[in-house]
């Protein structure tokens, strides 16, 4: 199983643990990832690192399609992977919720399937550099003919020759934007992952693969959900770590009749605590709602704990479905046990 590592968005001051990362890659890690909100952005990041790595796949975990045009997401993934040394940038897109879409990218909510789609498929004709770029969308054109438009845009192909096929994975939860990911990406970021749930996203996913054709399958798919990890005889304390930002991406992130996250805890079997972590947040009761969470909700996505019990729930993981693992958390103890888990450090040594 392949190993990432989460970054995530910066806080107020700008950091980047670039001796974690170097460490990581030594220890084999496939991936590292890097987050965008309404703050610091997902793709400098990972330029800065291109330069103090050697081997390790660098990726966004997500950049949100309202922050640019798929344009610039193609030109930014095409210069961060030369920059690298080729084949070692994923784009990996999402739509974010509507509140920062249309609150904080000034972009229209839209129809997020349809522009998920014409958006990755604008990158794809960047890339491959066949011809000029044009492109008749539902959501996304180029050239652009729509208010304001001059009438004079052309289609145009990149001057810079890029990797033809940089992987472009998506963060989607929904059963349509499931099998979507499944037609046209190389990648998945499942949302809210915990085993046991593949016998739910099998039939979207084959579905997906049916409509690509050409033979697509899961043996040409990755799918990696993140985790929290953390080694510890707290087990209590590591669960609670986890809670403050369960309850803002629940209860907080996005509107009360549109919240993604807050529809996965459902999903996942938890309807009563998702409606209360969102009444109480949205009440600015946010200490209470932090305390709504359940315990059994973050050890489902977690592996915490002493060594022994994550040694043994690990193998849950191993046979959930999915290629590989993000790590959420940022411990050196835990990068090191996951490396041992996994494999990692063996195939890196090998």
């Amino acid at each position: 199983m392949k190993l990432g590592l989460m970054l995530g968005y910066s806080g107020a001051e700008m950091t980047l643990p670039v001796e974690l990362v170097q460490r990581a890659e030594e220890l084999g890690f496939d991936s590292v990832w890097t987050a965008e909100a309404y703050g610091s952005d997902a793709t400098s990041p990972l330029a800065y690192l291109a330069a103090v790595t050697k081997r390790i796949r660098l990726g966004t975990a997500i950049m949100q399609l309202a922050g640019r045009t798929p344009a610039m997401a193609a030109m930014q993934a095409a210069t961060i992977d030369a920059l690298a040394g080729g084949d070692r940038f994923v784009a990996g897109l999402g739509v974010s919720g509507p509140q920062i879409v249309e609150g904080w990218y000034g972009q229209p909510w839209g129809k997020p399937y349809w522009r998920i789609r014409d958006y990755v498929s604008i990158m794809r004709k960047i890339f491959e550099r066949q011809a000029p770029v044009a492109h008749e969308g539902k959501e996304i054109s180029l050239p652009y003919r729509g208010a304001g438009a001059t009438g004079i845009g052309k289609p145009l192909k990149s001057i810079l020759h890029m990797n033809p096929k940089i992987p472009i994975w998506l963060g989607t939860g929904s059963e349509s934007n499931v099998r979507l990911t499944a037609e046209i990406a190389d990648g998945w970021f499942p949302m809210a992952f915990v085993p046991g749930m593949m016998d739910l996203y099998t039939p979207w996913l084959e579905e997906g693969f049916r409509r690509a054709g050409g033979g697509k399958s899961l043996a040409d798919f990755e799918i990696q959900p993140m985790i929290s990890v953390r080694v510890t005889d707290d087990i209590g304390a590591a669960l609670a770590r986890m809670k403050p930002g369960i309850a803002l991406y629940v209860g907080g992130m996005g509107h009360r009749d549109k919240n993604f996250h807050n529809d996965m805890m459902v999903r996942r079997g938890y309807p009563e605590a998702a409606t209360k972590i969102q009444e109480l947040y949205l009440a600015g009761r946010k200490r209470e709602a932090i305390e709504a969470v359940p315990d059994d909700y973050c050890d489902e996505s977690s592996l915490v704990g002493p060594p022994q019990r994550i040694r043994d729930r690990y193998k849950d993981w191993e046979s959930s479905g999915a290629t590989g693992l993000t790590l959420a958390s940022l411990q050196p103890e835990g990068m090191e046990l996951m490396a041992e888990l996994s494999g990692s450090r063996d195939r890196r040594e090998a």
